[in-house]
């Protein structure tokens, strides 16, 4: 469904995709995992169109993406939620998600959508005239998650969902993950807490320095003695 072939990316002169090679199989939750600076991030800003590859290909369905906008990869079916939520935090909660949906006019539908998300997260409906910005800090990202289905995705890209975010919370933000996956979503997962990452994910691939170094069902990349020594403390 989603393909990297030996992407390369730069910020500037800086090198900071290898030769990034990955795919994304439809129906999964495929985690992407690696230390502070990897390069985990720049590769979901390079497949939603944020910064474009200098060589490789990027493929979705089949078509080549590299050099697409950002919103031509909305349209094509690619939601990006990125770290630190980004949501709007003047709007209200309702202005948010109607700007998640900016791509479409199928009005019915959108509020259908919308209704579904409140099913998902129940506080949101509660808080639905509250400026974003007021919101706590679990909430503003079950806001940045309501905001990037707005679009029907076929695909999710979530970037840390559970950066500082308290621990019950971070339990919370992973259920609700697993339900949206079971709604029929692929997931692109990216997460710092790979105990969690690797427990609702099929597959996982390790980044280091822009690199892939690992890959294999979850449950290999959870036995790695590296991956324990240097994710999951030993």
């Amino acid at each position: 469904m989603l393909e990297l072939k030996h992407v390369y990316t730069r910020y500037g002169k800086v090198e900071c995709l290898k030769g990034v090679t990955f795919s994304v199989n439809e129906g999964e939750i495929v985690a992407l995992l690696g230390a502070n600076g990897a390069g985990k991030s720049t590769v979901l800003k390079t497949i939603s169109g944020l910064i474009h590859p200098v060589a490789g290909e990027l493929l979705f369905r089949g078509r080549l993406l590299s050099s697409s906008s950002a919103e031509e990869v909305v349209r094509l079916g690619i939601s990006h939620v990125p770290e630190g939520r980004k949501i709007f935090q003047r709007l209200s909660v309702l202005e948010n998600l109607e700007l998640g949906a900016f791509i479409r006019s199928d009005k019915a539908a959108i509020e259908k959508d919308r209704e579904e998300i409140f099913d998902i997260f129940p506080i949101l409906k509660k808080r639905l005239y509250q400026k974003a910005g007021t919101l706590s800090g679990g909430e503003q990202q079950m806001l940045a998650i309501g905001r990037g289905l707005m679009s029907r995705p076929s695909v999710l890209l979530l970037d840390e969902p559970s950066l500082g975010l308290a621990p019950i919370l971070v339990s919370t933000i992973f259920q609700i993950i697993e339900k949206i996956h079971k709604q029929g979503k692929t997931i692109l997962l990216v997460e710092q807490n790979a105990r969690m990452a690797l427990r609702v994910a099929s597959r996982a691939y390790v980044l280091e320095t822009g690199q892939i170094v690992m890959e294999g069902t979850a449950e290999a990349v959870r036995n790695s003695p590296a991956i324990q020594n240097a994710y999951l403390g030993g």
